[in-house]
């Protein structure tokens, strides 16, 4: 039997930033709101993306960190066994809390109903909800958000179904940490997931199929990096595309493209990307197109092909951050319930990769500002130039400022270093500010920070960094 439901202002399928955002949107303007969630509520940050992770990593960190401190004079380094059921139970009460008081929590407050069941459209446009206590529930809006979000996607490789594998998702619930490990992908998430692992104590080997590891981050991020990781013990493998897979009792046996012999380990993790999540959707029955990856297509308002039908976040195959999808929910509602017709500028869009040295950079990099037509002149700024690494006592990492070579316009900035993603916020304004490199050399930079590594990065364009006082610049 079907029941019917309608009314409401915005369905929403899909419950994490993308979806809340929306949610939270529409609530404050007065509209009804429902939202239809399959699985965890929270999405992919909370649960197993973002906030996991990371809450890992800073485990590792520390960790790691103890044997670091042997670059102090007088500090002694002890790293000590690992007790990974632990880590794996406070990343999972850390998670439990973050949902309820960032999820659960807050659609009880604005007022919305979280139907658990699998959504697919069908004529009208509407929802069929296959409910998860049974039945099924027909709902029937003025609009629709499909946030569904991604899922880790694996290439099709010879025996890889067959012998299973490891996502970025599964890593973070193994109840053992094994002996070895082989990490397949060389961009964020692998890197991320690598050196993890490799800072509990396993012995991991990182295979990419490009050239360099963070293939779309500037060549000399790229460099810089291997050669801090390789130093951690990573045996990197570039040029390496994964060919065969097989499983027996001792673990994995794996070929790849660039490399005669197998690699062995106990364990293989894929993280050659994501996919968006739309095969269940049934968008055929209601005329909504989607593209080659499986992404909603949306025009810059966010809107499908159907009048009616909006999406937002990973699954429009925009750049997954979970900070776009909570500005793709609030345009999304803004736009379908108030005709707002805004759009977004992804001009100053940051990201970061959480390695350690960490990846951040907003902006062109050097060879998109050559692809674009436009003069490029660049400057590269080794830390060893910046107060504050000295004192830190590690030098390693740089910083890198594109400019316009016409006009001096900052087009791009990119920065290797232990707080990347904190110095990568001012050049984000600079960016959006329409900023030149003069007008960041003589803007005010607090003396002994990470973030003065900028100011003396655009220094470099008129002046020799290096015949200036440490303190006077």
């Amino acid at each position: 039997m079907t029941v019917t439901r309608s009314g409401f202002d915005l369905a929403i399928i899909g419950s994490g930033s993308a979806a809340f955002a929306a949610a939270i949107a529409a609530r404050s303007k007065g509209a009804s709101v429902v939202m239809i969630e399959r699985g965890t509520t929270g999405g992919t940050c909370v649960n197993v993306g973002c906030v996991p992770s990371k809450a890992l990593l800073a485990a590792a960190e520390a960790r790691h960190g103890a044997a670091a401190a042997a670059r102090f004079p007088g500090i002694q380094a002890s790293a000590g066994p690992v007790g990974f059921p632990a880590l794996i139970a406070g990343k999972d009460a850390l998670v439990d809390r973050l949902r309820a008081e960032k999820y659960a929590n807050l659609a009880d407050e604005y007022g919305w109903e979280i139907v658990r069941g699998t959504a697919a459209f069908t004529d009208g446009p509407a929802l069929e909800v296959a409910r998860s206590e049974g039945g099924t529930l027909r709902i029937e809006a003025a609009h629709y958000l499909i946030a569904t979000g991604s899922a880790p996607w694996a290439p099709p490789v010879d025996g890889l179904e067959q012998a299973g594998h490891l996502t970025s998702t599964t890593a973070m619930e193994l109840d053992r940490l094994p002996e070895s490990m082989i990490v397949v992908g060389g961009n964020a998430v692998g890197l991320e997931q690598a050196q993890l692992f490799t800072r509990l104590g396993i012995r991991v080997t990182l295979v990419e199929a490009l050239d360099r590891l963070a293939p779309f981050e500037e060549p000399e991020i790229s460099a810089a990096l291997e050669a801090a990781l390789a130093d951690e013990g990573i045996t990197i493998r570039t040029y390496n595309t994964l060919t065969a897979v097989r499983r027996d009792d001792t673990g994995y046996r794996v070929r790849t493209s660039g490399s005669e012999q197998e690699l062995r380990a106990e364990k293989l993790l894929i993280a050659t990307g994501r996919r968006p999540v739309t095969a269940a959707l049934n968008l055929d029955a209601v005329g909504v197109k989607t593209g080659r990856r499986g992404e909603v297509v949306v025009d810059e308002h966010l809107r499908t092909t159907n009048e009616r039908i909006w999406a937002a976040g990973d699954v429009t195959g925009h750049p997954q951050y979970v900070y776009v999808a909570a500005a793709h929910g609030t345009l999304a509602a803004d736009n379908a319930l108030d005709g707002a017709m805004r759009t977004l500028d992804y001009t100053a869009l940051p990201r970061v990769t959480f390695t350690s040295l960490a990846i951040a950079a907003v902006g062109m990099t050097e060879a998109q500002a050559a692809e674009a037509g436009i003069a490029c002149e660049c400057r590269t700024l080794g830390l060893e130039y910046v107060p504050r690494a000295l004192a830190n006592r590690d030098t390693r990492g740089l910083v890198k400022l594109n400019a316009d070579a016409s006009t001096g316009r900052l087009l791009g900035a990119h920065v290797l270093a232990d707080s990347a993603g904190e110095i990568i916020t001012a050049a984000t304004y600079a960016i959006s500010a329409g900023m030149t490199v003069d007008q960041l050399a003589h803007t005010w930079h607090p003396y002994l920070t990470m973030a003065e590594a900028l100011k003396l990065t655009a220094q470099t364009f008129t002046s020799d960094v290096a015949k200036l006082s440490c303190c006077a610049g």
